[in-house]
């Protein structure tokens, strides 16, 4: 585990900095409904615009601390704690507006990727 739960913290990270500082007014295969754009994407969700910056807000902080984990052990499990919840809001949203599955499986990989650095004992260096 001591070099897969630091890849495992880098891919998450990477993925959260990809779709809300790359890919945010792009659209996307996965954007819920017909959105394709995150903006638009939280209005299919129902959710007031300010929520968006607010997730948005919590998932870099989040993503930020995982990476930073890397060398600060202490801080992966919370910020995979974070992101954990987060994400089971995305799938929880795609299964709301009736999403096909396919739609909710990057949110879900990233749930099951949060929860394994969750439960990952890292070894004593």
């Amino acid at each position: 585990m001591d070099t897969i739960l630091p890849v495992m913290q880098a891919v998450i990270a990477l993925g959260i900095f990809n779709v809300w500082l790359l890919r945010f007014g792009k659209p996307t295969q996965w954007r819920g409904g017909t959105a394709r754009t995150l903006k638009e994407e939280f209005a299919v969700y129902g959710l007031p615009p300010w929520f968006m910056w607010v997730v948005g807000f919590l998932k870099l902080l989040c993503a930020t601390l995982l990476i930073a984990g890397i060398w600060v052990p202490a801080l992966a499990k919370p910020a995979a704690a974070g992101l954990a919840v987060l994400m089971l809001g995305a799938v929880v949203m795609h299964f709301k507006v009736k999403d096909p599955l396919m739609r909710a499986l990057p949110a879900f990989t990233m749930l099951v990727l949060c929860a394994i650095v969750l439960v990952a004992e890292r070894a004593a260096i």
